[in-house]
């Protein structure tokens, strides 16, 4: 391999875009190779250990980026074959059909998006059918119309989050099952068979999967994808540049620096991007040349713009009752995600977390002080503890940015206060019905170990938006294909593409749009 390599496509990154985009091509037999800058991640016990992934950051990549005043921070992301997929908590959400459209917030406008739900719905339906997500379509009624039922049914609720769904239903609300992605074979109780793969424990989100039972791209599509002749997969393979032909419409080669510090190019016909949203537009930058002097895909300047990460807050409760519950990741709620009956804007949605575990609280103990009863240990409070993550759309904004320096590490500008005013209020509707659902009514607790001891803008696991697609060259980077307007086979398929990104998880709408994408490779290639 190396500079004599020609390939069909190259894809750089293995995560949601990249790894489902290699299972889409890969049975087409075309050559296809993976660039995965990262390796495999090792099976071993501290996958399961809630100080080496979260108190450690064992696995978190071992690099810091800036923020807008020059301070350093560590980004949430990790890189491995299969991407941030390998820590996400697999929660696979459709956007809503309003998502596709404007939006009016209180704290200004979520664009419209150049395609509509009804195009991606069919993809929507694969993406659920591929990672073998378990819901049911129909509890949320405020969800978009579907044209298949999910695969599997959804994962059934443990007692304690059984009984709050209840308890949010006797109010009036809309509690449904969390749209889920794992491999599990439940029994008439809900318990895991003998057989599943999952087996139900509390370690789905935010930790590797061990058994290989979460549906991350590296199980459900990269690894499927090699089985095929033609597919390739380079680890320790970090892009540094795309380089292009003199008159700068093409993309020649991938220059990469490889594990051993050796730089090589590889060759394709069609080049994707997939390096998730930052270091995606940062490519794009770091690729600048005579003929593209702002960087690749850039004469709009929009590329490294219009970043966004969700406004997020991760909560913990406590339950006057304990909670056992291992599986907790299993209940959401939309009731207020367009707007309540108190506000005319979106608030944003509700959903169970993975469960908190004495280490966790051990770690959070500090920012907690006096918060909780002293009498109450942290192992009786992990006993009690009940989960939420609350998740508002913040907008993009021209000024929330990713640039390089002159050594080419990465700034990240970002107003940690765009649009909060919704999440405030869904924040303030969570906390004033806790009394009625069993829980103590002030103790609504920060929880910041998913947060990475509070720095928000470290919180990069829902980053999209910074090589947004459109109609128009002068305000967007890509096409509705997802190629760049300014040259002719260059793709860019991750989250980089959103021009807004709603109030739920992207990943399934990245998985989605990357079936979507692979079906237009595959018509442009044969």
């Amino acid at each position: 391999m190396g500079d004599s390599s020609h390939y069909d496509v190259i894809i750089i990154g293995t995560g949601a875009g990249g790894g489902t985009l290699a299972h889409r091509l890969a049975p087409s037999g075309k050559r296809v190779l993976l660039l995965e800058r990262g390796g495999w991640l090792p099976r071993e016990r501290d996958n399961w250990e809630s100080t080496a992934v979260f108190v450690k950051g064992k696995y978190r990549a071992p690099e810091f980026w800036f923020d807008k005043h020059g301070n350093a921070f560590p980004p949430e992301v990790n890189y491995y074959v299969g991407g941030n997929t390998k820590f996400y908590g697999a929660a696979l959400f459709r956007l809503r059909p309003e998502d596709f459209g404007e939006i009016r917030h209180h704290g200004g406008i979520s664009p419209a998006w150049p395609l509509r739900y009804e195009d991606l719905e069919p993809y929507y339906t694969q993406a659920e059918h591929l990672y073998r997500v378990h819901g049911r379509h129909g509890e949320d009624p405020g969800e978009g119309p579907v044209s298949a039922q999910y695969a599997y049914p959804p994962v059934e609720h443990e007692p304690r989050i059984q009984q709050l769904s209840d308890d949010l239903e006797k109010r009036g609300l809309h509690p449904f099952h969390l749209p889920i992605g794992v491999d599990l074979v439940q029994d008439a109780d809900g318990k895991a068979v003998p057989s599943s793969v999952c087996i139900r424990c509390n370690r789905v989100d935010g930790f590797p999967c061990l058994v290989r039972g979460k549906s991350d791209a590296q199980v459900v599509c990269v690894e499927p994808a090699l089985e095929h002749p033609g597919v390739e997969l380079v680890t320790g393979a970090r892009v540094v540049r795309l380089e292009t032909d003199a008159a700068g419409r093409t993309v020649t080669a991938a220059a990469v620096r490889l594990a051993d510090g050796s730089e090589t190019r590889f060759h394709a016909d069609v080049v994707v991007v997939s390096c998730g949203a930052v270091n995606s537009a940062a490519l794009l930058l770091a690729s600048a040349n005579d003929r593209h002097p702002r960087g690749l895909a850039n004469s709009s300047d929009v590329v490294g713009r219009h970043y966004m990460r969700h406004n997020n807050l991760a909560l913990m409760a406590v339950s006057k009752e304990p909670n056992p519950t291992q599986f907790q990741k299993t209940l959401a709620l939309h009731d207020w995600y367009l707007g309540a009956d108190d506000w005319d804007f979106p608030l944003g949605g509700i959903q169970m977390l993975g469960k908190s575990d004495a280490e966790q609280i051990h770690g959070e103990a500090p920012r907690w002080a006096g918060a909780v009863t002293p009498d109450m240990p942290f192992e009786v409070l992990a006993h009690h503890a009940v989960d939420f993550w609350l998740c508002g759309e913040d907008l993009p904004s021209p000024g929330n940015r990713v640039t390089l320096d002159g050594d080419g590490a990465i700034h990240l500008a970002l107003d940690e206060k765009n649009n909060t005013e919704g999440l405030k209020r869904l924040r303030h509707k969570l906390q004033s019905m806790l009394g009625h659902l069993g829980m103590h009514d002030h103790h609504l607790l920060p929880h910041s170990i998913y947060l990475h001891k509070g720095m928000p803008i470290g919180a990069t696991a829902h980053q999209a938006g910074t090589v947004r697609f459109g109609t128009d060259p002068a305000t967007s980077a890509l096409d509705v294909n997802c190629k760049a307007h300014d040259l002719d086979n260059l793709y860019v398929v991750d989250t980089s593409f959103f021009p807004s990104i709603g109030a739920v998880n992207p990943s399934l709408t990245a998985i989605a749009n990357a079936l979507r994408v692979g079906d237009h490779l595959l018509a442009r290639l044969n």
